[in-house]
């Protein structure tokens, strides 16, 4: 299933990090819906159904304290604030207004993406995936692991995402396109070659085990036990 997330933040800077890093992270199991204005927010709150909303403080409009004020009125749709506020105060006015959690700007995106993925694990009662395992190789979409041969691998976000589509198509033969839409999205129009170099470095990272990678000739790949 696929879990909807509002994403409700002015620096659409930052809301294209962190789309880009569910979406790879995710393998397209989180839809963000993004809003850049709390009164388009808090209209979008009201009028769809979302598993999370991830909210700013300092917004145009109407300002996150108020959007978390008047949710939490109607509904009780989990909400963490993440905000460039760090006063003690105002982490307790959030937490006071009803907030789930309240993370400060910067931040870490594999540990905001863990919080989110714990979020809804326990607010929707399911996980997002179970571990993943094909062979000698397992991958843990929450703990954000990979093991090659029980040798823990560390992989960058494209081959960690790359390497979760595989393992959740495995003895099936995924195309480069295929790829290029649920790993880099559906707007991205570069070379599809750039598959092919992901795959030589998710290939050496994961050493013997990169063998389990077959190339499919003038189709893609497929990832066998």
């Amino acid at each position: 299933m696929a879990y909807r997330i509002l994403l409700v933040e002015d620096d659409t800077s930052i809301c294209e990090v962190i789309s880009d890093y569910f979406n790879s992270m995710s393998g397209g199991s989180m839809e963000l819906i993004i809003s850049n204005d709390g009164s388009d927010g808090l209209e979008r709150i009201n009028n769809d159904k979302f598993d999370l909303i991830l909210l700013d403080v300092m917004l145009p409009g109407i300002d996150g304290f108020s959007v978390c004020r008047e949710l939490r009125r109607k509904n009780n749709t989990p909400l963490i604030f993440i905000t460039a506020r760090t006063r003690e105060e105002d982490i307790l006015y959030g937490y006071e207004l009803g907030c789930d959690d309240y993370i400060t700007k910067p931040f870490r995106l594999s540990e905001f993406y863990a919080k989110v993925n714990a979020m809804l694990r326990r607010t929707t009662g399911t996980d997002t995936v179970s571990r993943l395992i094909c062979g000698k190789i397992s991958l843990d979409p929450h703990a954000l692991t990979v093991f090659s041969d029980k040798t823990e691998v560390e992989l960058p976000p494209k081959e960690f995402a790359l390497l979760r589509y595989l393992l959740e198509n495995k003895n099936r033969v995924v195309d480069r396109d295929t790829l290029l839409n649920k790993i880099w999205g559906y707007d991205y129009f570069g070379n599809d070659r750039v598959v092919d170099n992901h795959i030589k470095k998710l290939r050496k990272a994961l050493g013997e085990c990169g063998r389990q990678i077959k190339t499919v000739i003038k189709r893609g790949y497929k990832l066998t036990e």
